[in-house]
């Protein structure tokens, strides 16, 4: 695959209300991105995407990120079974942050703890305890 590029907006106005797609990735070339459920509206979990994760994404309609502790490309569910299937992407008004609404293929979880949500512990008097939303 060729290598990903998405265009710069030119102004303000562009970025925050024009129809062109300008990711602002950080300095690393991430861009955060949030996974929802798209029937329940549970947050699954928080990934990262680069140029190319995005691109596949969109393309694909299928989820990538990239793994910042591997430092690759990751086609969600592609050993896990856990696809998730795009129902609709969102970007952030200042286009630094991505929202994720999928259909979980497989078992329906996300993790890869077991969990259907990433998001499974609550922090009680500074310790950790297991709850589902």
């Amino acid at each position: 695959m060729a290598k990903p590029t998405f265009p710069t907006a030119t102004s303000k106005e562009i970025l925050e209300r024009g129809d062109l797609l300008a990711p602002r990735f950080d300095s690393a070339g991430l861009i955060p991105a949030i996974a929802t459920h798209a029937e329940t509206g549970e947050v699954l979990m928080l990934g990262y995407m680069n140029a190319e994760a995005l691109e596949r994404t969109l393309a694909t309609g299928e989820v990538y990120y990239f793994s910042r502790s591997r430092n690759e490309l990751w086609h969600k569910g592609a050993t896990s079974g856990q696809i998730q299937l795009v129902e609709e992407v969102r970007i952030d008004c200042d286009q630094d942050a991505i929202l994720l609404k999928v259909t979980p293929e497989g078992d329906g979880g996300a993790c890869h703890t077991g969990f259907r949500t990433c998001f499974y512990r609550v922090v009680e008097n500074g310790k950790l305890k297991e709850r589902l939303p």
